[in-house]
């Protein structure tokens, strides 16, 4: 049997698609082994959000030639897409997928063994990429059809349901990785979200390249899929990928919240809490449209979980927009911010700006916000204590000793439960009780959740 690793870097899009490719190497007869394990076929599938994640990329398709000299190492996704003649000329790779070409994945591995094997005749290998190569960019681009039928975390799974972006921030090269929005159809999702259900998943994770676009491409939007994807019986929670302010109105957010498996944890995008910074981005909201977003969430939905991404040092932040930043996030009150020095992407209108800010001020800056990020979070979590919670359970950890089963609420606090009382896969209810480690809670009078 011909043995195949996989090896993902990037999103949870990227990820989805990595299972998936990981799926259809299965159904024609791969067996899937380790990535640090000798394979025939090795697939990278490949991140170009920022210089280094190239970088990453590279060295990953590098490694796997060094561990199998033989193999056929297949790059695909962004970073082919956006730098496919240099991929091209790297003597590590003997196949480049763009992306929208994933599905012909065990297609071109055949036709690339196939030309190995016949010592006689002059191979193409790579020479032919530009035929895995589409204009991702075309105008009326349709949706790739991947699919998945389970997934490798057994309770959760993230679901692609949209691809490529519309916005164009100065920061960001995905919408030229990505090409213009375009979406799955809704039927084509439920029926997913049914095959998942019936391979016992419970969770749902909707994610997308650009989530709150969804549908705008062929008439439909995101609240009516999620409200679709909740008539499917056996899935117990629906959480949401990352959403743009934009989307958060008053009749978004209430109809939501009439949805019992909605799980109210909202990822919401900032990147800046202050205006000028947010123009400079190419945002398309400002800071007050933002905070309307989060007060209606908070209307709606009782101690909701909002998170949110935050960049640190863009080209022409001075000391005054960092406090403007720094005032706003302590205003908004976050569960969790995830914290990024500004990195120049080459090919984004943000790496020729100008007033660059020094390395060093960007560290400091972070630390700080690390540091306020750290104190919102261990504030919010411990609102839980001595309160009911249900739990979605996942896995065993060790923390401290002591074995435990572990899951998280809705609103995604991780709390443990004695390995004795708990199971993979099953959703229990219990008084939150203390923390037993820096991020996780235990759970005590426990008992099955209907």
């Amino acid at each position: 049997m011909k043995k195949a690793a996989l090896h993902n870097l990037g999103c949870k899009v990227n990820a989805y698609e990595t299972e998936a490719m990981q799926q259809l190497l299965e159904q024609a007869g791969y067996e899937i082994v380790p990535f640090t394990e000798q394979a025939d076929v090795y697939v990278i599938n490949t991140c170009s959000v920022t210089n280094m994640a190239d970088r990453k990329s590279r060295q990953m398709l590098h490694k796997a030639k060094k561990e199998n000299p033989d193999s056929i190492v297949v790059a695909a996704g962004c970073y082919v897409q956006t730098s496919s003649e240099e991929a091209a000329r790297d003597l590590s790779v003997d196949i480049i997928i763009g992306n929208d070409k994933k599905h012909e994945l065990v297609e071109l591995i055949e036709n690339c063994m196939n030309q190995k094997k016949n010592a006689n005749e002059e191979t193409e290998g790579v020479d032919d990429w530009k035929e895995n190569i589409c204009d991702i960019n075309e105008k009326g681009r349709a949706y790739e059809a991947l699919s998945i039928s389970r997934t490798e975390e057994h309770t959760r799974a993230f679901l692609k349901v949209q691809d490529g972006c519309n916005q164009f921030c100065t920061y960001c090269i995905i919408p030229y990785a990505r090409g213009r929005i375009r979406s799955r159809k809704a039927e084509e999702v439920v029926r997913e979200v049914e095959t998942l259900a019936a391979n016992g998943c419970k969770e749902v994770v909707l994610t997308g390249i650009h989530l709150s676009s969804y549908g705008l491409d062929h008439g439909d939007n995101l609240l009516h899929l999620i409200q679709e994807v909740h008539k499917v019986e056996g899935i117990r929670r629906i959480r949401l990928g990352s959403l743009e302010p934009g989307i958060i109105d008053e009749n978004f957010v209430k109809e939501l919240a009439k949805l019992e498996k909605i799980c109210p944890h909202f990822h919401l995008s900032l990147q800046s809490g202050c205006d000028a910074t947010l123009k400079r981005m190419n945002r398309k909201y400002d800071t007050a449209t933002y905070e309307a977003g989060c007060k209606l969430i908070r209307k709606y939905f009782t101690h909701p979980a909002i998170t949110t991404d935050v960049i640190v040092g863009f080209p022409g932040e001075t000391e005054e927009e960092f406090e403007a930043t720094k005032e706003f996030l302590e205003r908004i009150y976050f569960y969790e911010m995830h914290i990024f020095k500004y990195s120049k992407r080459k090919g984004t209108k943000a790496a020729v700006m100008p007033d660059q800010v020094p390395e060093q001020v960007k560290t400091e800056r972070s630390k700080v916000l690390w540091a306020l990020a750290q104190e919102m979070s261990e504030e919010f979590r411990e609102y839980y204590v001595g309160r009911p919670e249900e739990i979605l359970l996942e896995e065993t950890d060790e923390i401290a000793g002591n074995v435990y089963f572990t899951g998280y609420t809705k609103e995604y606090v991780k709390i443990a439960v004695p390995e004795a009382e708990g199971e993979e896969n099953i959703l229990v209810k219990g008084i939150v009780t203390g923390r037993i480690s820096a991020d996780v809670y235990r759970m005590e009078n426990i008992e099955k959740a209907e």
